[in-house]
């Protein structure tokens, strides 16, 4: 039974001034920092039946990497409503989190306060798949058709809104290294990526042996939860990485200030091979494991030599994972190779967990109406602009904003939470033509290149009217 058409809410003639795509932390710090203005009419839509963030990776006691602050919109409107200290102030944990002394929440407490914003605003649409995004020249309007789900993710309706403006925030996906990739995909194989680590947790901690691949934050917060949870003497767990080293991330605090403003605007003003090169380089600002999750690990191997003899978990870096099958239908075949020794061995396991980070979401086939009009990189990636728009060709009045899909253009910050209000806040400036969050004049004591880079936003385009409110919208 094929859809039946959704009733428009209000007049289809009358536009939305912005259509949000996805509903992850970014785009709900947009939809944050917009709600207080009256004059913008804005709507998010997002697949998923409600907002969950790597709930996979929700381990007890696993902390972000950002301070508190880097919250959904402290850092361009420290009295907004949508802070995570006044949804600690609405769920009476004031005072608690003041005498914890905590500086970084944890990753279950980020979770569950977005959840708190996103019950609250307005606007936000779950359980609705955006299908396609045009351009319609003789309305100089984006057509932005969706499905709406229903609680099976099944169709149930369809629907279509026009708008000024878009914003795409449809998030990254988990990354599978291609010899890995049939295994991931055979049923009854015991082979995950870490963000579904939690639901198959209980079936791990069983495993009679355990390798974790990947040596980011999330390869150690999973290797620290399976080390603390398997018997001592016989953990028999191995950890895997392709990187030289257990790595620390860089968090010293001149370090940090590649998350600034300023350093995100220096390396917008950098050539293309400069800045692709300078990514590939900077991994271990954001890619690396923090320093107490490393101090943890240790102490817990330590602590299971007290009484003599040495765990079974063998920690091995420089190991590429050359290919990959199933043996005896339980068990997985790793085939490996050691760059440093030119060496290459195997290893039999009965459980894996990829560690393997993220990649940035295609854009290609939700943006496949509009490819005729975009301008792309020599690599044949979007180019975006300096207030994360989208590079259209001219005849394309709309403007079509990113968030955190901009690494080639804007650099390691384009995924950090700690950015997040401060790009939104960018992004509303930019399209309501207004400075309804004057943003810093400069954020970092380090001063990026010889030739000093505006410490100022440039000028935004001419303002534009905008439609007033109809009664009812």
């Amino acid at each position: 039974m094929s859809p039946t058409p959704l009733p428009p809410r209000h007049e289809p003639d009358a536009p939305r001034d912005l259509v949000g795509i996805g509903i992850g932390p970014f785009n709900l710090s947009l939809a944050a920092l917009a709600h207080p203005l009256p004059e913008l009419d804005s709507v998010f839509y997002e697949q998923r039946p409600g907002f969950d963030w790597h709930p996979g990776l929700l381990i007890d006691g696993a902390t972000l990497q950002v301070p508190f602050l880097a919250d959904l919109v402290t850092l361009a409107d420290p009295a907004s409503p949508w802070s995570f200290l006044n949804y600690l102030k609405d769920r009476d944990r004031l005072f608690p989190f003041y005498f914890a002394e905590r500086f970084h929440m944890q990753r279950a407490e980020y979770d569950a306060y977005c959840r708190w914003v996103a019950g609250r605003l307005p606007g936000l649409h779950f359980g609705h798949q955006v299908d396609a995004v045009r351009w319609n020249p003789e309305r100089t309007l984006f057509e932005v058709d969706f499905t709406q789900l229903d609680c099976e993710g099944e169709a149930e309706a369809l629907g279509r809104t026009y708008t000024r403006n878009i914003v795409l925030g449809v998030g990254t996906a988990p990354h599978i290294p291609e010899p890995l990739q049939p295994l991931v995909d055979a049923p009854g194989v015991p082979v995950i990526h870490a963000a579904d680590y939690l639901a198959h947790r209980e079936r791990f901690l069983t495993a009679e042996h355990i390798t974790v691949i990947g040596a980011g934050q999330s390869g150690a917060e999973v290797f620290l939860d399976l080390l603390r949870n398997r018997p001592a003497g016989r953990e028999k767990i191995h950890w895997l990485a392709r990187t030289e080293a257990f790595a620390p991330m860089e968090y010293s605090k001149l370090g940090l200030e590649h998350f600034t403003p300023d350093y995100t605007r220096y390396f917008h003003a950098l050539t293309e091979p400069v800045r692709d090169r300078l990514v590939a380089a900077q991994w271990q600002l954001h890619k690396g494991i923090d320093a107490d999750t490393i101090a943890a690990i240790h102490d817990e191997l330590y602590r299971r030599t007290l009484h003599g003899g040495w765990p079974d978990a063998v920690l091995t870096p420089a190991v590429t994972v050359r290919t990959a099958g199933r043996v005896a239908t339980t068990k997985v075949e790793l085939h490996l190779e050691h760059g440093q020794q030119d060496a290459r061995t195997r290893l039999t396991t009965d459980a894996v967990v990829l560690a393997t980070g993220y990649r940035e979401r295609p854009l290609g086939q939700i943006l496949a109406g509009l490819d005729p009009y975009l301008r792309r990189d020599s690599a044949e990636r979007p180019r975006i602009d300096d207030q994360f728009r989208l590079a259209l060709d001219p005849a394309v009045t709309g403007r079509v904003y990113v968030q955190n899909a901009e690494l080639h253009t804007h650099g390691v910050g384009a995924p950090d939470l700690g950015l997040a209000a401060w790009r939104s806040a960018t992004i509303l400036n930019s399209l309501t033509g207004k400075d309804p969050y004057p943003l810093p004049r400069r954020t970092a004591f380090t001063t990026f290149g010889l030739e000093p880079q505006s410490q100022v936003p440039p000028a935004r385009h001419t303002a534009q009217s905008l439609t007033p409110l109809a009664d009812g919208r």
